[in-house]
């Protein structure tokens, strides 16, 4: 369903990772990706996740919130991929582990301010970079939650952080449509990352999705992978500026 399109996946963490779930469906796909990773603690790890991807793999760090990172991890694709780039997946977000405790109204500052830039400002910024290398139209997808629509416990900012994160994405949905370039969010139910593991009590809220999803279950990130795999492709061709619930059905129950 992708053969011959090129991706960028930022937000590889380990195995558990919804990206690398992501990454693993393209590339079945027939996608030729690149891949950054976010410190030096993280780099062997996706180096070994992607090491049977080709020995051209493309493996760089970025820091979202360095601008001078950003253009340069985009030279490189473009450098990497002669000019052409169809997909980016944005799997990127953080807030402060004391931000996602105890109650809303005692956010910092400071806090809200790295949420925010990390976990959302960051989608509009690799956008704004990868835009001109979709010559051909394109695929940027980012990950969102429950959280943004709704209050969940100690999701906290990063709640207010997926809300802005949502409606970028329709905005930049409406910049970008006339160069075909879509823009989608997918809302995935609860999957056990290295960033989930952050938020307070976050085995009660799977057990919790487990109980009252309409499938009586969680997702998996090979599920969520298939998704990426159709937003991609051109099964999602008429698809942009939408949020896709893919949580087992949890997000209809009142």
């Amino acid at each position: 369903m992708l053969e011959g399109k090129t991706g960028v996946v930022f937000g590889v963490a380990n195995k558990n990772s919804i990206a690398w779930g992501i990454a693993q469906a393209w590339h079945e796909a027939g996608a030729r990706l690149a891949f950054t990773y976010q410190g030096e603690r993280l780099k062997g790890k996706v180096e070994a996740l992607v090491s049977g991807f080709g020995t051209d793999t493309l493996i760089t760090e970025c820091d979202v919130t360095s601008d001078d990172d950003i253009d340069r991890v985009f030279t490189e694709v473009g450098e990497g991929f002669d000019g052409k780039l169809d997909m980016v997946l944005h799997s990127v977000a953080y807030a402060p582990r004391e931000a996602l405790e105890g109650r809303f109204v005692d956010t910092t500052r400071e806090a809200f301010a790295t949420a925010h830039d990390i976990s959302a400002y960051s989608l509009v910024a690799l956008a704004k970079r990868a835009a001109p290398l979709m010559t051909n139209g394109g695929s940027i997808i980012g990950m969102s939650y429950y959280g943004a629509e709704k209050v969940v416990p100690h999701y906290n900012v990063m709640g207010v952080a997926k809300a802005a994160l949502e409606a970028s994405t329709r905005y930049l949905a409406a910049d970008l449509g006339e160069q075909k370039i879509r823009v989608n969010c997918i809302s995935a139910g609860p999957v056990n990352t290295l960033a989930a593991r952050g938020i307070a009590g976050f085995t009660d809220l799977m057990k919790h999705h487990e109980t009252y999803a309409p499938l009586k279950r969680n997702v998996t990130t090979h599920e969520l992978g298939q998704t990426g795999v159709f937003l991609a492709s051109d099964g999602g061709a008429a698809i942009t500026g939408q949020v896709i619930y893919v949580d087992c059905g949890y997000q209809i129950m009142g």
